[in-house]
C-alpha cells in the first residue's frame, strides 16, 4: 500500500459525481483507498479540509451506518451537514429540489430507492452528488469493504471474494470493484435472483482486462471454494418486504453457516454490510466468529467516505 503525504494536494475526481462505481477510474479507486488509510491514521491532518462547506443528506430510506458515518465524516473534516428524510421529487419536482440545493450547499449525498433519482439530482444540480445507496449500486459500501479486505490481508491481488445470496446492489458494486482491483469474484444466487445482466457484462469486461476471474453460479459451495472472503446480505432489502416469505424459502440453502464457512480457506473472513437478520442469511455463530470483520467494515465506512468527500469537494 502506498503512503500519502498529508500535505500533498488531494487528487480531484475526473467525474463530477459518484453515481455508480465506475464513475471512479481504476487509478482514482486505488488512490481513494490510499487516502482513506491516511485519513484513518492521521485524522487531525484533514480536520479543516472541508471548512466552510455544507453537504445535504437526502435519505428516502432509514439508515444507521450511512447517515452517521457521513454526518461524522463531514463534521470531522470541518464541514457542516443538514439531514432531510422522506421521498424526493414528490412534494415538488426533482429538478426543482436539485436546483434549490445547489444554491445552498456544496454537495449532495442521496440514499434512494431508484437509481433514476440520484441520476436526476446529478443532472439538475451543479454540485457533486454521491450515491449513498440505490436499487442498482451501493458504491460507498463497496469502498469500505475493499478497504477492509486490503487492511486485513495486506493487499488485494490474487484474493477471492464470494458473495452468497441476492444479486443485489451490494453484489453489483463489489463485483465491479473487486475485479478491477485484482480480486476474483464469485456470486452464488438462487435461480431468478441473479445479478443485473448489464452489470455482469461490464464485470466480464473488467475481468478480461485485469486477468481476474468472475464466477456466476447457483451453488454456494462452488462459490466459496478457495475464497478469502465470504460475504452476504439480507435476503429481502428495504422495499422488498412483501417478498420476504417467498425469498426466505428461495434463499434457505444460501445461509452462511459454520458448514458453508468451513468450505472456504482456513484464513477466510466473513463480511456483511449490515443490518443482519441473524438466523436467516447468516447464523449468529458466524457473525460472532473471530474471523468476522463486519464491524471493521462499519468503521471503515467513515474513513472511505471521508476520502470520497475530499476527492469530490475539497
Amino acid at each position: 500500500m502506498a503512503a500519502l503525504a498529508s500535505s500533498s494536494p488531494i487528487l480531484k475526481c475526473a467525474a463530477p459525481d459518484l453515481l455508480r462505481d465506475l464513475d471512479l477510474t481504476g487509478d482514482e479507486l486505488t488512490y481513494l483507498l490510499d487516502l482513506a488509510d491516511d485519513v484513518k491514521r492521521s485524522p487531525r491532518d484533514y480536520s479543516q479540509a472541508l471548512a466552510g462547506k455544507s453537504v445535504a443528506l437526502l435519505f428516502e430510506k432509514p439508515s444507521l451506518r450511512t447517515r452517521l458515518t457521513f454526518e461524522i465524516a463531514i463534521l470531522q473534516l470541518g464541514g457542516g451537514s443538514v439531514f432531510i428524510e422522506g421521498p424526493i421529487g414528490v412534494r415538488e419536482p426533482l429538478k426543482d429540489v436539485a436546483r434549490n440545493l445547489d444554491r445552498w450547499v456544496n454537495g449532495i449525498v442521496a440514499r434512494v430507492f431508484a437509481q433514476a433519482t440520484v441520476e436526476g439530482l446529478a443532472e439538475w444540480s451543479s454540485v457533486p452528488v454521491i450515491n449513498a445507496l440505490s436499487d442498482a449500486y451501493h458504491p460507498c459500501q463497496a469502498l469500505a469493504d475493499v478497504e477492509t479486505v486490503r487492511e486485513h490481508f495486506g493487499g488485494l491481488q490474487g484474493l477471492k471474494l464470494a458473495f452468497v445470496g441476492d444479486g443485489n446492489n451490494v453484489a453489483h458494486s463489489l463485483m465491479l470493484n473487486c475485479l478491477r482491483l485484482g480480486m476474483d469474484f464469485a456470486l452464488a444466487c438462487p435461480p431468478g435472483y441473479d445479478a443485473n445482466p448489464d452489470v455482469v457484462m461490464q464485470a466480464q469486461g473488467l475481468a478480461a482486462a485485469s486477468g481476474t476471474m468472475l464466477t456466476l453460479t447457483h451453488e454456494p459451495a462452488e462459490a466459496v471454494a478457495g475464497a478469502h472472503v465470504i460475504y452476504t446480505d439480507v435476503w429481502a432489502s428495504m422495499g422488498q418486504e412483501q417478498e420476504a416469505v417467498e425469498r426466505r424459502e428461495a434463499f434457505r440453502a444460501y445461509q452462511v453457516n459454520d458448514r458453508l464457512f468451513g468450505l472456504a480457506r482456513p484464513d477466510a473472513v466473513f463480511m456483511h454490510c449490515l443490518p443482519a437478520k441473524r438466523g436467516e442469511e447468516v447464523t449468529d455463530s458466524v457473525m460472532e466468529a473471530a474471523r468476522s470483520v463486519v464491524f471493521d467494515q462499519a468503521e471503515n465506512r467513515l474513513h472511505a467516505q471521508k476520502a470520497l468527500l475530499l476527492m469530490l469537494l475539497s
